[in-house]
């Protein structure tokens, strides 16, 4: 059995924090899980180095976090309809998930939680960034929140579509149905189920405008909440290596995998874990 005795360190202060002393390939008694989950939970993203796990193992790990659930538009592993393989190959330009999002906003209930593991990683780059939606909420103006609290976002899978950050792997890998459009109208500001904390839910990757309003009159507003809140005093850093997990919190956070790798390829395991619906 694994042991509690965790040894946590915040890499930003935002979000962000290594935990050491863990091997996940292991069973994790109830305290370990618990501490972790309390990491995860002050720290929005955490990241774990040196891990060998097998599909089995991580899918373990994510059932002892949450329960993990299907992507809608790329297949899984033979045998883990949860695990998708995330990758860019080496003639590929474009990467999957390219942009600062959420992961799937535009469902009814987007996932709680997402867990990546590093599989193979190019000699330099394709390093993760993570922004805090409570910072950014946090930094604004009282009159900003009063007008954002009472705003509702409605949410797209055809703008990822246009986004490109998800073409390729569609095209090997894709669902019967890809052409599917999703659609979901969620608070632009919401509250964290467990912490109580308001985080500010809108993203570039999904987002197309609030609820009664046309895309041109959201725009601005939407701009301007987009360059917000990825400024660098809400972010960290992640420099992958193979064995390499990251799970974050996607309730408040956002990710944007940098692509500045080409010509090398770079392969992750996904898992998602289900969530509730926003409010």
């Amino acid at each position: 059995m694994a042991t509690r005795n965790l040894d946590i360190r915040p890499i930003a202060g935002a979000l962000g924090a290594e935990i050491h002393g863990v091997d996940l390939s292991r069973d994790l008694d109830a305290g370990t899980v618990d501490a972790i989950r309390q990491a995860w939970l002050q720290y929005l993203v955490v990241f774990f180095r040196d891990q060998t796990l097998d599909s089995d193992a991580f899918m373990a790990f994510a059932r002892a976090m949450g329960e993990p659930v299907e992507y809608p538009f790329v297949h899984g592993l033979d045998g883990y309809p949860e695990i998708i393989q995330v990758a860019k190959m080496e003639h590929e330009k474009v990467n999957f998930g390219g942009v600062w999002h959420t992961d799937t906003a535009y469902l009814e209930h987007p996932p709680m939680g997402t867990m990546l593991v590093a599989r193979e990683i190019p000699p330099y780059g394709g390093d993760t960034l993570y922004a805090s939606g409570y910072a950014a909420y946090d930094a604004l103006s009282d009159g900003m929140k009063r007008l954002l609290d009472g705003l509702v976002a409605i949410n797209s899978s055809a703008k990822a579509d246009v986004t490109k950050t998800r073409e390729d792997r569609i095209k090997d890998s894709g669902r019967e149905e890809p052409g599917k459009v999703y659609e979901a109208a969620h608070p632009a500001v919401r509250t964290h189920p467990e912490t109580g904390r308001k985080a500010l839910f809108v993203n570039t990757a999904h987002t197309v405008r609030f609820e009664g309003m046309t895309e041109e009159e959201s725009a601005p507003l939407l701009a301007y909440l987009h360059a917000h809140q990825v400024r660098p005093e809400f972010t960290c850093r992640f420099r992958w290596q193979p064995g390499s997990l990251a799970f974050w919190d996607n309730r408040c956070a956002l990710h944007n995998p940098v692509n500045d790798y080409h010509g090398y390829r770079r392969l992750m395991h996904r898992i998602t874990l289900k969530g509730d619906r926003p409010a």
